[in-house]
């Protein structure tokens, strides 16, 4: 499997530390930035309020398939966490669209570090999502959930 970035995410994180838990915790402003190359695939974003980043974890390096998460003090299998150490080290994130300027994009509630390469974008659009309710696992009573009250990505 090829993957080539298609641009760069700016973010005010300069480390892995300093990144929010997850981007429903996060009011930061980022900018995306789409290489040249790429910025035709733009037209049409600026109707979507929300994106979905596809991108790189860059700054992870190996992986375990059992994790202690950010929300909980037990281990628990990798695939049931976001865990940013994972075998792809590919990670995704939704932001709101704020603006587009050419073929940079500004978003809020941006969660990553800055220079993380940028994979993928595709809209949120939370009809193509799963319509009935929503579990999540070890994460009930963990954290304020509107999954139940609709579909798409948590």
């Amino acid at each position: 499997m090829e993957v080539t970035p298609i641009g760069i995410v700016r973010t005010p994180f300069k480390c892995k530390k300093d990144t929010p838990i997850q981007p429903f915790r996060s009011k930061a402003i980022g900018r995306i930035e789409v290489f040249e190359e790429y910025a035709e695939g733009l037209s049409d974003t600026e109707g979507f309020s929300h994106l979905i980043l596809l991108y790189s974890f860059h700054k992870s390096r190996g992986h375990c398939l059992k994790v202690k998460p950010f929300l909980d003090d037990q281990l628990r299998g990798l695939f049931a966490t976001r865990y940013p150490r994972r075998p792809n080290q590919i990670g995704l994130t939704v932001v709101e669209l704020l603006k587009r300027e050419s073929n940079i994009l500004f978003v809020k509630g941006i969660d990553v570090v800055d220079g993380t390469p940028l994979l993928d974008i595709k809209p949120y659009v939370p009809d193509f999502g799963p319509m009935e309710k929503i579990r999540i696992g070890w994460l009930e009573g963990r954290i304020l959930s509107n999954s139940k009250n609709i579909g798409g990505i948590n």
